[in-house]
């Protein structure tokens, strides 16, 4: 096999033990390298070679038009398999690993997109990344630099890695929550980390709020709609459409400002879409749009754009922007001004992609970052040509739809004036059926539960027909379907449902005129042509959703003869053939249902739930806060005979390890099996989710599959946290293949990383054996909170990350622990104690010195003058610390994402019904500094001073314990 290396790999000290391996390897002979095979990893086959005594080789093998190579991944030194960055903190025995033949490492190479010719060293994402040659002179150039290339073409990549080079405070930001995520889970995968660089992945929206955090919900299109339908008298011959992209793209879109009346007056034919006569008539709907926006409590993001650049700080050292093309210059001037020093940026996208309303092009783009039109004029943009997405016949149906658009409207501008070349080699199909209903029976019933197929209309008002006719819960309009990507497309009455529009793209244009290779610049020479900007979002839309693609594309027209369909090449197919669509498992539609929650697609996920998933409720009773506190109100309050209740909060006590429950059980209640706490508490709470501990969890799966995989438990946990609390390494990864949420909390805040966490804190072999690998597993890739009003990420590689989960683990026990360390807050030394049970894979050696953590405390102290201040924390006195008060984090809820207080999330509330009574006063001061309502006298509370003033008036009471000191108290 041939020989490859990965861009960051460093060969050993040892150059000729290296080069001798590489040979070994080269020529296959896997003995003399002494090659095995790294087992128990579903993530990826890997394979270590032995380079001496101490040190290994890490290597996968990748196949490539049927030759296969070996990647030399990194090398691990003194067997310390967990900490490399490709293992994720597995534990690995090195005598123990199995001896492999070269043939097993051949076939089991994994099939990669493209391999340069030349080049033998390669990058890594979440997977090889090879650059052609446009792309690797792209990867050379210093910034700035634009980048233009189409969908498939490898720009997201690209930017990623050349984004690996830049030091400082780097910023990736893009019009998409999903795509903003997407990118930092790729760009530090395989435990990617780069001294002297802290990049943050924020969606505009996202930078918007770490400014300052808005009030009200976002205004979308839908909510224009509605609103316009009410004005609709009022403006009479004003298309919706149009008035909204008008209002987006020209009025508010300026960099300088949002357009005075004169101004909009006086704007040029091609800078509106509206005639000089209608112009009047669309700033009134605008004033009235302005302030409705007031009156429903919404918010533009142009608008918003204009009043925070009064407030955003130059930061970052480096800017990265991501499918410009869905940002208005107003929101790119805001980007800009967060720029230290002018120049450092790195733009990209991709004008036919654009279906969002915003007047975009490049000149204007140019003109704002080099802020001098003579000079922006100068600047090349770097295009990238190749698709390696696409099969060749969407390529070519793609590009003929290029080429009318050219001929049809002229050039947008120099940088979007060229055709894309297909990389990906397997051909695909563009067919035209007829709008039949046998014809739509027959895709329906093909491709109705298959994961790979979806259908697509134009608007979202066209959804509810493409219903009636198709069963598949993966209908999208094209606006949604912007970064989706499929095996296989269904276009539902695009061009026969807009006749005229389709139609005036293909007037004037003819089968000859599309007999070129390339496009030639040129405007078109009527300038009060506005045919461009009314036509534009047609023809980017059918672009937009022939790219969503990878093999085939189903358009289903009942005007077969459509001039643009002509144009197109695309003939109608007679008898339909046997379409690939094997139904998908529900395995699959579990994880398609969590990728398209995860980007906001809530309508189709639900779809999903709802008609392949058919998921219902467990007949198990669950033990969440409602029984909880119905329980203690049974023990407790009403003090119900027999041990049914009793029975029941022991075993929560024990599950959820509450010493103090267990206390007022046996001491106030009586219920005597609560004494044995200390003792056998954790073995009897292990047995609450005892089928979470075995190899076989096929009946696990098959409860998934029957309630869902975020079902819960009879102690509330989802599926995911009983098996990180259980330490099944190979079942946390079943779950999250199915799309199991990291981020699901049970009634007191925890996730599964927190269950993962109390269990390493309680079990030290736990902790030295499967917690690494579960960590990396399940701890989610970053959390916001709101601080000082804006909003706060905290990612996973920070140093704040893990020391604010290991408080949250711990918060509870502050109000009352077994051990007595509890004070109502937390020190350094209490948390240094808890990250020495920690492996150094999870919490690196220097961060788990006091001085380490005691400066990260003070860092964020909330009154701290600080510039990098996160204002987590708010130190009580000298050396003790709490939560900020004033914190809230990002909650989902019924009516979407909503800030709630970090003591709520926590549910102190709950916290004090099992807490030790004397840190009554320290909770409601919490509550109190928090703005939060008092809570109530605590039932477990009050029933133990009942017992103790009813013991006193027969014995002489025990002198109180002295209080513990508040240190809340004002």
């Amino acid at each position: 096999m041939k020989i490859l290396e990965y861009a960051e790999f460093t060969p050993p000290r040892n150059k000729a033990h290296y080069t001798k391996i590489r040979q070994a390897i080269e020529r296959d002979d896997f003995r003399s390298a002494d090659v095995k095979k790294l087992t128990n990893l579903t993530h990826g086959k890997f394979y270590r070679a032995k380079l001496d005594i101490a040190d290994r080789l890490l290597f996968c093998t990748i196949r490539y038009r049927g030759e296969v190579y070996a990647l030399m991944l990194e090398v691990i030194e003194q067997h310390a398999y967990d900490k490399s960055r490709f293992l994720r903190g597995a534990a690995i025995d090195d005598d123990k690993i199995p001896q492999v033949e070269a043939a097993e490492a051949i076939e089991h190479a994994a099939a990669v997109r493209y391999l340069h010719p030349a080049r033998q060293r390669v990058h890594w994402l979440d997977k090889v990344i090879s650059f052609d040659d446009a792309q690797h002179a792209v990867y050379l150039q210093p910034a700035p630099l634009i980048i233009v290339g189409s969908a498939g073409s490898g720009k997201t990549a690209l930017t990623l890695e050349k984004m690996k080079q830049i030091p400082g405070e780097v910023l990736y930001v893009t019009h998409s929550a999903y795509l903003a995520q997407a990118a930092r889970d790729l760009y530090y995968a395989q435990g990617f980390e780069r001294e002297g660089q802290e990049a943050t992945f924020l969606s505009y929206r996202e930078l918007l709020e770490s400014i300052r955090i808005p009030s009200g919900r976002e205004a979308t299109w839908r909510d224009f709609s509605a609103w316009f339908a009410r004005m609709r008298q009022q403006f009479k011959g004003i298309d919706a459409h149009q008035a909204f992209e008008e209002i987006r793209g020209v009025l508010a879109a300026d960099a300088a400002g949002v357009l005075t009346r004169e101004q909009y007056r006086a704007l040029g034919t091609r800078q509106s879409i509206f005639a000089a006569d209608e112009r009047d008539a669309l700033y009134d709907l605008f004033e009235k749009y302005c302030a409705w926006l007031q009156e429903a409590k919404l918010f533009d993001l142009n608008l918003l754009a204009h009043d925070w650049r009064r407030q955003v700080q130059a930061r970052y050292d480096f800017v990265v922007v991501d499918e410009v093309q869905d940002l208005t210059v107003a929101q790119l001037a805001l980007v800009l001004d967060s720029l230290k020093k002018p120049g450092q940026f790195l733009l990209c996208g991709d004008s036919n992609q654009i279906v969002h309303p915003n007047f975009f092009s490049w000149s204007k783009i140019k003109t704002l970052f080099w802020r001098d039109p003579a000079l922006a004029e100068r600047q090349q943009l770097q295009v990238l040509r190749a698709n390696f997405r696409n099969g060749t016949q969407v390529t070519k149906v793609a590009n003929a739809l290029l080429k009318i658009k050219h001929r049809r409207f002229g050039s947008i501008d120099r940088e979007s004036n060229f055709l894309v070349d297909a990389v990906n080699e397997e051909a695909g199909t563009v067919s035209l059926l007829a709008d039949s209903e046998a014809a739509r029976r027959d895709l329906n019933t093909q491709t109705r539960r298959s994961t790979r197929f979806a259908v697509l209309v134009l608007r979202d008002e066209d959804k509810a027909e493409a219903r009636k006719q198709f069963d598949t819960p993966l209908i999208f309009s094209v606006h949604e379907a912007k970064g989706l990507e499929y095996d296989s497309i269904v276009l539902f009455r695009f061009i026969s449902d807009n006749r005229a529009q389709y139609s005036e793209i293909a007037d004037g244009v003819s089968a000859q005129d599309l007999l070129v290779d390339d496009l030639h610049y040129g405007r078109a020479k009527d300038k009060s042509d506005k045919s461009l900007e009314v036509y534009k979002f047609y023809v980017n839309a059918l672009y937009v959703a022939l790219t969503r693609a990878v093999r085939n594309v189903y358009l289903i027209e009942s005007d077969a003869g459509h001039p643009l369909l002509r144009l197109l090449a695309i003939a109608q197919s007679g008898a339909m053939d046997k379409v690939d669509a094997q139904a998908s498992s529900h395995e699959d539609w579990q994880k398609e249902a969590r990728k398209l929650a995860l980007q906001g697609k809530q309508e189709q996920a639900e779809a999903i739930e709802r008609l392949i998933l058919k998921t219902s409720p467990v007949p198990w009773p669950v033990f969440d806060e409602a029984k909880l506190r119905e329980s203690l109100a049974k023990v407790f309050g009403e003090q119900a005979p027999g041990s049914k209740h009793k029975s029941a909060l022991y075993d929560y006590a024990t599950c959820f390890d509450e010493p103090l429950l267990a206390y007022f059980l046996s001491e106030d209640a009586g219920f005597e099996q609560a004494r044995q706490f200390r003792q056998l508490g954790a073995t009897q709470g292990r047995r609450h989710y005892l089928p979470y501990f075995q190899r076989n969890f096929k009946d696990i799966l098959r409860l998934c599959d029957k309630h869902g995989v975020e079902h819960r438990t009879p102690m509330n946990q989802t599926p995911l946290m009983a098996a990180a609390a259980a330490g099944n390494i190979a079942l946390v990864e079943a779950l999250l293949e199915r799309g199991a949420d990291r981020s699901a909390i049970d009634h007191l805040g925890r996730n599964a990383l927190h269950w993962a966490m109390v269990t390493a804190l309680r079990d030290g072999a736990y902790a030295k054996s499967a917690f690494s690998a579960i960590f990396h597993l399940v701890a989610p890739s970053s959390f916001d909170v709101m601080a000082g009003e804006r909003l706060v990420r905290i990612d996973r590689h920070q140093s704040e990350y893990l020391l604010f989960q290991l408080m949250w683990v711990l918060f509870k026990g502050c109000f009352g622990s077994s051990d007595a360390s509890d004070r109502g807050c937390f020190d350094a030394m209490m948390l240094q104690e808890a990250l020495e049970k920690m492996p150094d894979g999870v919490a690196a050696p220097q961060r788990k010195k006091r001085a380490f953590i005691s400066a990260v405390l003070a860092r964020n102290e909330i009154d701290r003058d600080y510039a990098y201040n996160r204002r987590l924390f708010k130190r009580l006195s000298m050396g003790l610390y709490q939560f900020s008060p004033a914190l809230a984090l990002r909650q989902r809820g019924v009516d979407g994402d909503g800030w709630v207080s970090v003591f709520s999330v926590l549910n102190l509330y709950l916290i004090k019904e099992t807490a030790d009574p004397r840190y009554t006063t320290h909770i409601d001061s919490l509550l109190q500094f928090a703005n939060l309502p008092p809570a109530a006298e605590a039932l477990t509370h009050a029933h133990h001073a009942r017992r103790k003033l009813q013991a006193a008036k027969t014995v002489a009471a025990k002198p109180m314990a002295a209080p513990v000191r508040n240190p809340y108290k004002r």
